[in-house]
């Protein structure tokens, strides 16, 4: 990959010159992307960040640091430009031998060499209740999440996906109660929802399948309602190629002993204490929570925080250097009060960290879609995922940054044009394999021929090494979803590369009989531009049609 290898190859000429220079060596160096308006394909901020510690001018700085990096091999002009960065132009050489690498090995391009070196992950999302049906907010969160695990392993990365199933506690009465209520319904007796309780016609669905009902007691609701809501549940994120690695009980959590583990835990660490017959965690010591938090009620209950602080205690036990949450908008307070909880118990912050994505407004057309998912009226995840596909789900979801509120129009993810992103990046995908088809045709390409053959030097136009450039970027671009946590730097970019396509073949003629060597060539570019769009569109579960 030409750059980490030109990374590798400045930092050494970096360290040398800072030395010289008598200024902090660099740890690393980012790669940055110029504006548009600049004549390079490389841009270095690093004397600018040095330049107040350093007492000299960020240019100044940035003249002396180029005119070291001359003579390194996949450089072919090197200059600095105001306020004080390094530009950097790529040879054509090397941009070249990186589309050949591309081509040969698709399924591993990305991949970083220090993968080894890095903690395991493992990533909690959905974790949805078992009492009703995932609903379309929670696809969100489960793009979002299995996004991310594919993104970290593509790096190199132990990364392993976790949902956690809330089956203990008050929620789980309720949901038994309330398909006690609708079988009762069912029998022609008179019945009512708890105050609380869920009103769904789900549980209607679910009723209609109890037999011999009359002789069961409220825990055979209970386990009848969340067996058959799991398994909806389950199939739904299957189809949405949503996969997890583990499914945790909170049950086995109590079973196990977890929970009261913990809290003699934390009373030995005197961050635990009594008050009004309940029992306290200290939080507001601790740096990020407010207050005080309870952890077991009066009456000798729980609260959902201490097993949700035994659950993550569990995490660390089976060896995970850092542990993710991924939790929606209505979580956003629990943030402060689980890393306070996770400082208490002694681990440091960076071995923890909790993601919130934000709210997702449904339309059709112009009209508001509203889901209230107690009161019975929701849009479940299943049915969007029917009517618009689960390509245009998730990836309209890895568009946007998760930490912004996003509006899902349903006309738009239908729709078979450009203006849909989804299938704009597809049909760049589709449109290379039928240029494809015709090549053969033309007995430019033989049909059992796997790739052109090496002769990229006929590629000079601007449109075409603007298409190589851009895939030169593919893995920084995946360890900039690592650094943000988040999917949507490599979503944007898809797009970008799909966008450079069009000129490209608009000013290149690809399949010409009269130019057969040139063809190849651009057909092998082509390759390169079907394989970083395929590999993409895989990390964020979405397909790559041949054909559309």
């Amino acid at each position: 990959m030409i750059l980490s290898a030109l990374r590798k190859s400045l930092l050494e000429k970096a360290r040398a010159w800072a030395k010289a220079e008598g200024l902090p060596l660099p740890e690393n160096l980012t790669l940055g992307a110029p504006p548009a308006h600049v004549a390079a394909d490389i841009s270095l901020p690093w004397p600018m960040a040095v330049a107040k510690s350093a007492r000299k001018n960020p240019l100044e700085i940035a003249r002396s640091l180029a005119k070291s990096f001359e003579g390194v091999l996949e450089i072919e002009s090197v200059y600095a430009c105001a306020p004080g960065f390094v530009n950097i132009k790529l040879t054509d050489s090397a941009l070249r031998a990186n589309l050949k690498a591309i081509t040969l090995t698709p399924e591993t391009y990305g991949h970083d060499e220090a993968a080894g070196s890095t903690p395991s992950v493992l990533i909690e999302f959905v974790s949805a209740n078992p009492t009703g049906p995932l609903h379309f907010g929670h696809a969100r969160g489960a793009a979002f999440g299995d996004s991310l695990v594919r993104i970290l392993r593509r790096l190199g990365r132990k990364v392993e996906a976790e949902s956690y199933i809330n089956d203990a506690g008050r929620q789980i009465e309720l949901l038994g109660l309330s398909l006690m209520a609708r079988y009762q319904e069912r029998l022609g007796q008179p019945a009512q929802i708890p105050e609380g309780g869920y009103h769904g016609n789900y549980l209607k669905a679910i009723a209609a399948e109890i037999k011999n009902g009359e002789k069961w007691k409220a825990d055979d609701f209970n386990n009848f309602a969340m067996d058959r809501i799991l398994k909806e549940q389950q199939r739904d994120l299957q189809t949405f190629r949503v996969h997890f690695d583990h499914w945790y009980h909170e049950t086995g959590l109590h079973g196990s002993g977890a929970v009261q583990k913990v809290l003699e835990r934390l009373k030995e660490y005197d961050m635990a204490y009594e008050k009004d017959g309940a029992i306290w965690l200290g939080t507001a010591s601790q740096e990020g929570d407010d207050k005080d938090r309870v952890l077991v009620r009066s009456d000798g209950r729980p609260t959902y925080f201490l097993p949700d602080i035994a659950y993550h205690l569990t995490k660390i036990e089976r060896g995970y250097g850092l542990i993710i949450d991924i939790w929606g908008a209505d979580h956003h307070g629990y943030v402060p009060r689980m890393t306070a909880a996770m400082a208490a118990l002694g681990h440091p912050p960076q071995q923890y960290k909790a993601l919130i994505y934000q709210l997702v407004h449904l339309f059709r057309g112009e009209e508001t879609v509203r889901m209230s998912k107690r009161s019975g009226d929701i849009v479940e995840l299943r049915e969007v995922a029917d009517e618009v596909g689960v390509d245009a789900c998730r990836f309209f979801f890895a568009l946007r940054t998760p930490n912004s509120h996003m509006n899902f129009d349903l006309e738009l993810a239908k729709k078979q044009s450009s203006e849909n992103p989804v299938f704009y990046c597809q049909y760049v995908h589709a449109r290379i394999g039928s240029i494809f088809k015709e090549a053969a045709k033309q007995g430019i390409l033989g049909t059992d021929e796997p790739l052109p053959g090496p002769n990229a030097r006929f590629l000079n136009s601007p449109e075409e090494k603007a298409l190589m450039v851009k895939m030169a970027w593919f893995p920084e671009l995946l360890k900039s979803c690592e650094k943000e946590l988040s999917p949507h730097p490599l979503a944007n970019y898809i797009m970008e590369l799909a966008g450079l396509f069009h000129p490209f073949y608009e000013k290149c003629r690809v399949v010409d009989p009269a130019n057969a060597e040139v063809s190849r060539a651009r057909l092998l570019l082509c390759t390169g531009v079907r394989d970083v769009i395929r590999e993409g569109l895989g990390l964020l579960g979405v397909s790559a049609p041949e054909q559309m």
